[in-house]
């Protein structure tokens, strides 16, 4: 992909000199039948192949054929579960299933396999390679793993991977669920580069134009492909592909999530740790991202009415009682809300002197921030492609009860230190 020589080692007028940590990315038709001569660049003479169930039937089986006729020598190890949670367990069967002997990682499959894959890579210091059987998430280039630890949602440090690979007739197999899972993680990306965009006003935090640019020219081709998605096209299901692996390098240069997550992502992560605490459904992360998508565009198009009130917004702020609010989050999240109410000791984003300077700049800038949300899609846009790839567009058709929308909404401003439409609301003294 041109990307990878298109920003690396070159000075940005953002003032950051970004750089790929990706070797190459090869997505192909027989693309897999490449898999000898990727390893070997690496001179590896032993191959960890790590797959679950069902991507080992989907090409793992295949890659284990491919290296035996190669002559390459390799170990395996398949998770044998149906449906595999990226959690500590997974991460500790698959440590304790590694073999040592192994040179270099191979990982076949998607989001969990990817993740926990890339932290194997990292804890043995191997080289990695991924290869991708699902255009289902943007984590493929990323050097993080989005992992549930102790019941929080955290994004752990791991190796990003060397290659990135993919066969365009295993990805257009690949289950229907999964390709809208796929679009689903690329429509996030407009509410993530509209607040990372709003959050360079408000907090100053650095932004980079051309970043924002690249991954909109990849939503923009995910969208203009998303009728063909589920006929199973082939340059629609490269472009959902391509967008979401740019996804990831774009946070690497950008040294941050910010690119391709917001307040839609936080929606995920809230039903994901209620998930963990209370065994309330979960789906897909790229099903709740588009679903978490449309509901902060609605939430977008509620705030374009509001009329910034200074008393009314400190008086909020005043009144507010942190120890109250932990005690709701407790009794919402579950375990994992003691690690979002522990950040606040480090972030002080309840601090009434922070706040009011914060409100001070969100006033004098209300104007340029109700021109950067117009830059958003409306609901009835999004409501449009989700229906053309046939995806859910309410938490009800998922198993999740609306009546929790209000306070998970409330609760994704403590996910992160990150400034995201949920504290924007808080900050205006709306949220209520």
């Amino acid at each position: 992909m041109e990307i990878l020589n298109q920003f690396a080692s070159v000075e940005c007028g953002c003032g950051k000199k970004h750089s790929v940590s990706v070797d190459d990315i090869i997505v192909e038709k027989g693309a897999i039948l490449r898999i000898p001569e990727v390893v070997s660049r690496y001179g590896a003479k032993r191959v960890f192949v790590l797959a679950d169930v069902n991507t080992y039937a989907a090409a793992g089986a295949r890659v284990c054929e491919i290296l035996d006729s190669a002559g390459i020598a390799y170990s395996r190890f398949v998770f044998p579960d149906e449906h595999l949670e990226p959690d500590d367990k997974a991460i500790d069967t698959a440590t304790d299933g590694y073999d040592p002997d192994c040179d270099l990682i191979l990982g076949v499959g998607s989001g969990v396999i990817n993740d926990i894959g890339k932290i194997l890579a990292d804890r043995n210091d191997k080289p990695y390679i991924i290869f991708g059987t699902a255009p289902s998430m943007d984590g493929y280039a990323s050097a993080t793993s989005s992992m549930a630890i102790a019941g929080l949602k955290v994004s752990m440090n791991s190796k990003c991977a060397s290659v990135i690979m993919a066969d365009t007739d295993i990805l257009r197999n690949a289950p229907k669920r999964l390709l809208q899972a796929g679009l689903g993680d690329m429509l996030a990306k407009y509410v993530a580069v509209c607040e990372w965009r709003i959050a360079s006003v408000v907090v100053g935090e650095y932004y980079c134009p051309r970043i924002a640019e690249l991954i909109l020219s990849a939503l923009k081709k995910c969208v203009d492909n998303a009728e063909g998605l589920l006929r199973r096209e082939e340059d629609a299901v490269i472009a959902v592909f391509e967008g979401l692996v740019i996804g990831g390098i774009a946070m690497s240069m950008a040294g941050c999530s910010r690119p391709a997550s917001g307040v839609e992502h936080y929606y995920s992560h809230v039903w994901d740790m209620r998930g963990l605490a209370f065994g309330t459904p979960i789906d897909l992360h790229g099903i709740q991202c588009a679903i978490g998508t449309r509901l902060a565009i609605e939430k977008y198009e509620q705030i374009k009415t509001v009329t910034p009130d200074r008393e009314s917004a400190l008086d909020h702020a005043a009144r507010f009682d942190f120890q109250e609010w932990s005690e709701k989050l407790r009794s919402f999240i579950g375990g994992g809300a003691e690690a979002m109410i522990a950040l606040e000791a480090k972030e002080h984003k309840y601090d009434t002197a922070l706040h009011a300077k914060r409100l001070e700049v969100i006033i004098e800038n209300w104007d340029k921030i109700l021109e950067l949300i117009s830059t958003l899609p409306s609901k009835a846009e999004i409501d449009r492609i989700l229906d053309v790839i046939e995806a859910p567009k309410d938490v009800s058709e998922i198993g999740i009860d609306p009546s929790i929308l209000p306070m998970t909404f409330a609760a994704t401003k403590d996910i992160r230190d990150k400034y995201v439409l949920s504290r924007l609301f808080w900050d205006l003294g709306v949220q209520d």
